[in-house]
This record gives C-alpha cells, structure tokens and sequence, in this order.
C-alpha cells in the first residue's frame, strides 16, 4: 500500500518565542542598553523638575509602552520606542523635553508633529523624534469608544494605564515599563503569563474587540505566527461568527488588509499566517473579490490554499527534513536566497484557489488573482505582488509537468529555452525567476493530486511529479541554459516600424 502524507507531516516544526518559565512575576527586570538606560534617567528627572517648574501642569508619568517591552522581556532589542505620557500630549511633553535634553548638550534630531488621522489609526496628536540613536515616539495613554459601522473610535480620550492596555490587539502588546520605578507593569493580568505559554490573547472578551475593530483580528493573526503563539480558545470561536467576518469587509479599508497582509508575508512565519487564515474562515474576507468582479467560475476550495503553502514551506525548508523526495538544487537556490520571491511564493499559494478563475475588464479577461491583489488587498506593486503573483499562477498552464515531449521538440536545447524563456517564467520586469515559478509549478501539480477527502497525498504520485521537475532542473544544468534563460530579449530589428526619410 501506498504511503500517503497529510499536511502534518508536511509542515516544519514551529518554535515559539516565549519567556522562560521559571521567568519571575510582575518584578521581572528588563536589561536596558546605555543608551535606554540614560533615557530612562532623562525622563525621570525631566518629570520631576516640571512639578517644581511648571505647578500649573498636571504630574506626568512616563511608560514605555508595547512592542519594545515585549521584545525586551524575549531577549531581543529594538531602537523603536513608544513613550506612553499619563496627562499629557505627545507633541505639547517633546516641546518641553526637547530644550531640556538640548541644554544637556544631547542632539535631538528629526523631531516631527504626527497629525492626527483617523483613518490611518492616529486618533490625537503625536511626536516623534531621534535620541541617541532611538526612534522616539511620544503619545499619550488613551481611552476609547467605537460606533458599530467603523472601526474609527468616536471618541478618544485621556486614559489610565489600565484603561490603555485593555485597548490593545493582545496582552502581550499591553504590558508598559515604568521609567520612574524601572519595573514591568502588566495591567491585562495577563500578558507575561501569555508571554510564557505563548498564547495571543485579547485584553477584552475577544467578540467585543473584533466589533469594534476588526482590523485586530488580522493583527491577532500576525503576532500569532511572528512568535509561533496559539489563538487562545474563545479568539477562535468569536473570529468565526458571522458579523466578525462582515466586519473584515465593511470596516476595514482594504489598504489596512494589504498592509496587515504585508507584513504576515514579510514575517517569520508565513505558512502559520495562512494557516490561521484557513483554520478561522476568514481567507474570502481577506483575499476578496467582489461579486461585481463576474468571476468567470467557482473559486476552488480554500484548503488549498493552506495546502500549496505548507508545500512550499516543506520543499524550501533547509532545516526541516520533509518526506518527500529531494529537490535538484537549481529549483530551490534562487527562492532561498531571495526574500522577495519567498514572499511572491507564499502569496501566490495562498491565491490557489482563484488559479483557474478569471474576470471581465475593459473588453478582455484577466485574472482574478489580480483583482483580488489590485483591489481586494489593495498590495500593490510592492515586492512585484501585482505583476509577478498572477504569472506565478498562469504559469503553472504552460509548464505543467514538463514531460520528454515538451523538452524535446524540435531539439532539446531549443525546446527548453524556449519553453523556460516565456515571459510567465521568466521575466526580468516582474522578477520572474525560471526556477522559482517551476518550483510553484510543481506545488500546483501537488496540489491536483492531493486528495481533499481524506486531505492526503500519495507519496508515490508525488514522487513521480517531483522526478519530472528534477529532470528539468538537470537538463538545464547539462545544457547550460541558465544563462540564455535570464539573458534579456534580444532586439527584434525586422518588428521595429520603417522610417522614411
């Protein structure tokens, strides 16, 4: 009987980044450089030379807030700092910061006011500035209300520390550090333990934090694979229900997906990110294509999507030993070396399902991988998304099990260059890769192979699959077509118009 593989058996081990757990409780100390140490010691002497010198202020505490205390606690380091002020604005505290840093001889440099802009999720004021070779950014605890039909708070205000954390996406983005009593302040109650277990977690009941804004559903998502975290249970079960999802649509700017969705593909841990996509239901949500984009047909199972990406995963993997046959070096090198095509990869099985779907615009057909890039993400150019993603996948007709006949007539040479030198495989505009889009080539033909009923595949039809590509690749080599393949197209004079003189 024949081995069959499931997607276990296919996907590398993920290992998560969390505290120790013998790590201490809410005293945990937080090794600061010098330069955060001097900062630290700035700020506390700043603060309180203002109640001496400015009684007509309201006392100001200052907390550094978010990302940077989490990475801290892991062990890492960032330069990106957030100063979380109690009763004051960011830009009115850096007006009065800035003389008093400037008269200590300490150059501030790149001091910038942030408008506010709701729709870009500054909802007041805000500083930035560059110290000792930090990025700064002052901004001030905050309260916040929401109306059901946007995720743009209705109301902002001044809030306390607490009421502050349990704004945020998850606990682990909730805790603050206090400069004045050097100590970690975990205000969720939850957030170290969540950093030990490695759970995301919502500082609110989860329902109440998606409604009023489900653009942190898409952030849940995210710091869940950066870190290699689970979704913590009722996470789960509140992303499923039906007005969570509709929210995805009807509140977010599809801009905000793009970038959310950036940024998964950017991250450490791609494959996790669609994984979690699929698990919750929410890949239509994020890869949209509207109705009134006339798909020519049915989109195909989303599984595959979260299938084509764990098989990218195993044949890229070089530490994970994944049971399928070896690769020919030539179709993985350019893709491991190369963060831009990994993400193209990625990005392109997630859309998987929209390979064979195409839609009508200006009098042709295009594919509607495009579309859901284009205007569903809203992505963009960037990285080559919108050019070279939908290629990727209308390759996949012209290349498909590339079998003797199609390396062979009318020569072998000729037949592979040609074949390999088709502007959907190789495209130096688009950053097309041959080898790259072969490799996305042969994950698709697994992908047809793949049985949805019992979501497994035959070791044995898979091997046959793989044997065709590592031909391919070997038939490059011994030709020494590489060159030829990337080599830009040559001038065509007899296409060029005739000028009369």
């Amino acid at each position: 009987m024949s081995t069959r593989l499931s997607l276990a058996d296919l996907t590398p081990p993920r290992k998560p980044r969390v505290l120790p757990p013998d790590s201490g409780g809410g005293t945990l100390n937080i090794q600061l450089t010098p330069q955060e140490d001097r900062l630290c010691t700035l700020l506390n002497q700043f603060t309180n030379d203002l109640r001496g010198t400015r009684p007509d202020l309201p006392p100001v505490e200052c907390r550094i807030a978010g990302g940077w205390v989490r990475d801290k606690l892991l062990g890492g380091d960032s330069n990106d700092i957030d100063i979380a002020l109690s009763s004051m604005m960011g830009i009115a505290f850096a007006e009065l910061f800035v003389p008093f840093l400037e008269e200590r001889g300490l150059e501030v440099r790149n001091v910038t006011k942030i408008a506010r802009n709701p729709e870009q999720s500054k909802h007041l004021e805000t500083c930035k500035a560059t110290l000792m070779g930090l990025e700064i950014d002052f901004v001030n605890l905050r309260s916040e209300e929401y109306a059901l039909d946007s995720r743009i708070p209705t109301k902002v205000e001044f809030g306390t520390p607490s009421q502050d954390a349990m704004r945020r996406d998850i606990t682990v983005n909730a805790l603050f550090y206090n400069v004045h009593t050097r100590s970690v302040e975990d205000y969720t109650g939850k957030g170290l333990e969540d950093l030990r277990q490695g759970i995301a977690r919502t500082p609110l009941p989860p329902r109440e934090t998606f409604l009023d804004d489900p653009l942190r559903v898409l952030r849940c998502i995210r710091f869940a694979s950066r870190f290699g975290f689970e979704l913590e249970p009722s996470l789960k079960e509140s992303v499923r229900e039906k007005d969570v999802k509709d929210g995805l649509v009807s509140k977010i700017s599809r801009d905000r997906v793009g970038e959310e969705l950036d940024k998964m593909l950017k991250g450490r841990d791609p494959l996790h990110s669609l994984q979690l996509v699929e698990e919750l239901g929410v890949h239509d949500e994020i890869f949209y294509l509207a109705p009134s984009a006339k798909p020519s047909g049915p989109v195909a199972p989303r599984r595959t999507s979260v299938i084509a990406a764990t098989l990218v995963a195993a044949l890229l993997s070089r530490e994970f030993k994944s049971p399928l046959p070896g690769l020919h070096e030539r179709l993985t090198s350019h893709a491991i070396a190369d963060h831009g095509t990994r993400r193209r990869l990625y990005l392109a099985a997630a859309l998987t399902p929209f390979r064979d779907v195409s839609c009508p615009e200006k009098k042709k057909t295009i594919p509607a991988s495009e579309v859901v890039i284009r205007e569903g993400a809203k992505l963009g150019n960037q990285n080559k998304y919108l050019s070279g993603v939908p290629l990727l996948l209308q390759a996949h007709a012209i290349l498909s099990r590339p079998t003797e006949g199609k390396l062979s007539d009318p020569e072998p040479r000729v037949a592979t260059g040609l074949l390999l030198r088709d502007k959907h495989i190789s495209n130096t505009l688009t950053e097309a890769h041959w080898s790259a889009s072969a490799l996305f080539c042969l994950v698709q033909d697994l992908v047809n192979i793949w049985n949805l009923e019992s979501d497994t595949l035959d070791l044995t039809a898979a091997s046959e699959v793989i044997e065709l590509y590592n031909k391919l690749a070997k038939q490059v080599e011994e030709l020494e077509l590489e060159d030829a393949i990337l080599a830009p197209p040559m001038l065509d004079v007899s296409a060029l118009p005739r000028v009369v003189v």
